[in-house]
């Protein structure tokens, strides 16, 4: 008896998913046979590497030393004529100069990083982010200016050892508002963190007395810094809760609308100081 031809290996074509291939049988008849091809997944996301965070570590560091240093010699030194110097003590105006600035910053960053087929997100996503965005606005405009009344009161010292342990009023108002909860050790960690900065900042070598007394830190030097440090902890809480709780909002979204609605309030306040 004669034996059935059996088909021979089919050459045949992929475009990802069931694919129609030609099979050529030994008695010269070609037919159809269905193939699944499993379809390939999209290449994961590469972390970010040494580079990158070299790149974010330097920029965070220049920022702040070029902030801290043009800052200083914005408010110390003297304008005007010899006979009346006069120094600028306006921090409104300059935070409104800053919030502007890094609003643009923001908004340039957003548009620069997203793909050229889709539209830069949403700087305000939804109704329900205002509140807490608004909140953050308002806590961030607020902090500098009590910060730099409480110099004219406590010694700079002082506000350097307060503006260093700021991890306390954020962890104590992250328990208290909105009823986070951390492990034990993070405890242990927010804790000595603080006791090294205290240690590094209060110690003094004997040569420092020679620079003679330095002003004391009254009550309401302590107050006003106190305000300050209040402010601070809601800004860094709050901001942490967008986080969560709008996912996925991100730190571009959040320093483009921040610094919008701070650059909004501090512009009112200077078109209406004049009347207040």
């Amino acid at each position: 008896m004669a034996r059935q031809p059996q088909p021979s290996t089919a050459m045949e074509k992929s475009d990802g998913g069931s694919a129609n291939g030609k099979v050529e049988y030994a008695n010269g008849k070609t037919g159809h046979a269905n193939r699944k091809v499993q379809k390939s997944h999209p290449p994961a996301a590469k972390e970010a590497g040494l580079p990158q965070l070299l790149v974010c570590v330097g920029g965070i560091y220049a920022s702040f030393l070029s902030w801290a240093l043009l800052q200083e010699r914005i408010t110390t030194t003297t304008y005007g004529p010899p006979s009346s110097p006069e120094t600028f003590t306006y921090s409104v105006f300059l935070n409104t100069i800053q919030s502007a600035f890094a609003a643009l910053t923001g908004w340039v960053y957003l548009l620069s990083t997203r793909r050229s087929d889709t539209a830069a997100p949403s700087i305000f996503p939804s109704r329900a982010i205002l509140v807490p965005l608004t909140l953050v606005a308002v806590t961030s405009s607020l902090a500098s200016p009590f910060g730099y009344a409480s110099l004219k009161h406590i010694d700079y010292i002082t506000f350097i050892l307060a503006k260093s342990c700021k991890l306390l009023p954020v962890m104590a108002l992250h328990i208290s508002i909105f009823r986070k909860k951390y492990p034990l050790y993070k405890y242990g960690v927010v804790a000595l963190v603080t006791a090294g900065v205290a240690v590094f900042t209060l110690h003094h070598p004997g040569s420092s007395k020679k620079k003679g007394r330095v002003e004391g830190s009254s009550t309401w030097g302590l107050l006003l810094l106190s305000i300050n440090l209040l402010f601070d902890g809601l800004t860094n809480s709050t901001q942490d809760y967008i986080f969560t709780a709008f996912k996925p909002y991100t730190g571009p979204q959040m320093m483009c609308a921040q610094n919008i609605m701070s650059t909004a309030l501090t512009v009112t306040y200077l078109l209406l100081s004049p009347y207040l």
